[in-house]
């Protein structure tokens, strides 16, 4: 098998004598204004979370790239695994196993990224995960491919979308490098542009998604093996991801943000090398699990920040309890001492009008404040 076609003409869905299905088709003037607005807000988007980048904390994880290296170990190494084992397991045509393992084997999209600051992760960690799990598509992702289909002897030849690769990173590199730029520049206005983006990135996250499930609708395929695969797929990846970088001993921070670099992909990534691989029968059978796995993937990162946001918010409460619970454990115990010395008072002016040195010593101790009473206040 090979991982490329030296030629447009050797791949039969390359030629450009079919047409494509009607969820496929291009829309006219809808579809590329859908394309250009998206790429324009993504970009405006990486720009916002640029500017929650610290460039000497930026190049302290390319220096000892460690979490570097965890995540890339679960994008390359996890996922393709997964991927592979599911096809497997649920006994998939081989069609619908390739698009299984298509979608193992792409780069973390940029997503992730949205999700990493809403859950308060790593955001420096995050952009260089996703930048560098791009760049190492470039071999991976044919090597991952040609690895996993040794046994399944397919005769369709599968085509690396590089020059899609390629754009991603320049659409993710060159807005966050002007973001990391401003935040060295203007601290205080990058933090408002933070926060407008963090808004913009939610509005973005539901447009893509509705404009997805109505451009593509022809496309869908009511397999209920592949929707409960593309439902079961993120999730596991974002559990193995987490529990891996636990395991290697990264951060509570970081184990959230490779949990999350894991199970998001580049849904657009994988849609792309399935056009320009397969034939347009083929795609029928294919395109409804990229779809599917995207509109699960968003639902699990909404989930998965409500759930932390639940549990910061529960954290506070119980915060909160504990601090009046100790000021007013801390008021009693001044006012039972206070009791007591004043009742030894009463008592030391019955005893005698001008009180022995043992007497004094005793009011002197009294008078002194409790230990417990000083560390409250």
């Amino acid at each position: 098998m090979r991982a490329n076609c030296s030629s447009s003409s050797a791949c039969a869905a390359n030629s450009s004598e079919e047409e494509l299905p009607v969820g496929l088709e291009a829309h006219g003037n809808l579809e590329l204004v859908f394309t250009v607005v998206s790429a324009v807000m993504m970009g405006l988007l990486m720009f916002s979370l640029g500017c929650s980048v610290e460039f000497q904390k930026l190049w302290a994880h390319i220096r000892r790239p460690w979490g570097i290296a965890v995540g890339l170990l679960c994008q390359f190494g996890l996922m393709p695994l997964t991927a592979y084992l599911l096809a497997i397991s649920f006994s998939l045509k081989p069609v619908q196993a390739i698009a299984v393992l298509v979608m193992g084997c792409c780069p973390g999209g940029t997503i992730s990224n949205i999700f990493t600051f809403w859950v308060e992760g790593d955001m420096d960690l995050s952009i260089t995960m996703t930048t560098c799990s791009t760049v190492a598509a470039l071999g991976m992702m044919p090597l991952c491919l040609y690895v996993y289909t040794l046994s399944w002897n397919l005769e369709q030849n599968l085509t690396i979308p590089y020059q899609n690769i390629g754009i991603t990173l320049v659409c993710l590199t060159i807005p966050v490098a002007f973001g990391i730029y401003v935040n060295y520049r203007w601290p205080k206005q990058s933090k408002i542009i933070l926060k407008i983006g963090a808004i913009v990135g939610g509005v973005l996250l539901l447009v893509v998604a509705v404009a997805g499930v109505v451009l593509a609708k022809g496309s869908w395929n009511s397999d209920i093996t592949l929707l409960t695969i593309s439902f079961i797929f993120p999730l596991i990846g974002h559990v193995t991801g987490f529990l891996l970088a636990l395991l290697t001993h990264q951060s509570w921070q970081r184990c959230r943000t490779i949990s999350l670099e894991t199970g998001a992909q580049n849904i657009q990534m994988c849609v792309t090398m399935l056009q320009l691989s397969f034939t347009t029968k083929q795609l029928v059978q294919m395109l409804s699990f990229p779809l599917a796995y995207g509109l699960f993937q968003l639902l699990d990162g909404f989930l998965i920040v409500a759930a932390y946001k639940m549990y910061k918010r529960r954290l506070k409460s119980d915060h909160r309890k504990k601090d009046t619970g100790c000021a007013e454990g801390c008021h009693e115990k001044k006012s039972a001492s206070l009791k007591e010395t004043s009742a030894f008072l009463e008592a030391n002016e019955e005893v005698a009008l001008t009180p022995g040195p043992s007497v004094l010593m005793d009011l002197h101790t009294a008078l002194e404040p409790s230990g417990h009473i000083s560390s409250c206040t």
